[in-house]
């Protein structure tokens, strides 16, 4: 949560190329296999983890998720397993979670990041998931943008964010880790036209 806020804010992380394609025309491949160092960002998540309670995810990265973490033996698989998550999904009923918690579903994200936002808590976290991202910028609820940007111009493949922009930022950070950027945006959203 930022120092004097209220409220609980929505952090969206995702990782893009250079280019700003969260998958390239194959997939997301490309982008990981252009990583040379995942360790900065894996330090990076240990520490945002701290400033969070949930963490959302739609169906698809669930599914990937849930393949690893649950008997991942990496440094912060201990932090992913026990966080509390939700599913936003409208096809899954049950999310389980390997030996721990299972995660909530629910069908509807927005409404749910709305209530959520309203009441008490601490940051929540939206890893990957790029269609759930969007339709939350679109009803206004990510506050940050988190992202980490790996070093290859794919030059094609499906763009951070849908033509329904534009979204003004305001840069909160960034670093370079070992052949990677990171970079922390605010998202500014402009008014409706009257």
């Amino acid at each position: 949560m930022t120092p004097g806020s209220t409220s609980r804010r929505l952090v969206a992380q995702q990782w893009i190329s250079l280019d700003g394609y969260a998958a390239g025309p194959d997939g997301e491949e490309r982008i990981f296999a252009a990583v040379p160092d995942f360790s900065p960002g894996e330090k990076h998540n240990r520490d945002l983890l701290a400033e969070v309670d949930l963490v959302l995810l739609g169906r698809r990265t669930y599914e990937s998720f849930v393949r690893f973490w649950p008997t991942a033996a990496e440094p912060m698989a201990e932090l992913v397993n026990t966080t509390p998550k939700v599913v936003c999904s409208t096809t899954l009923d049950t999310a389980p979670w390997g030996r721990f918690a299972p995660a909530e579903v629910v069908a509807d994200a927005v409404g749910h990041v709305r209530a959520l936002r309203a009441g008490p808590g601490k940051d929540i976290l939206l890893w990957g998931s790029l269609a759930l991202m969007r339709s939350l910028l679109r009803a206004r609820l990510v506050d940050e943008l988190d992202l980490f940007v790996a070093p290859v111009l794919l030059g094609g493949g499906t763009p951070l964010v849908a033509p329904e922009g534009p979204y003004d930022l305001t840069q909160l950070g960034g670093d370079i880790w070992n052949g990677s950027t990171h970079v922390r945006y605010a998202v500014g959203y402009r008014r409706d036209p009257d």
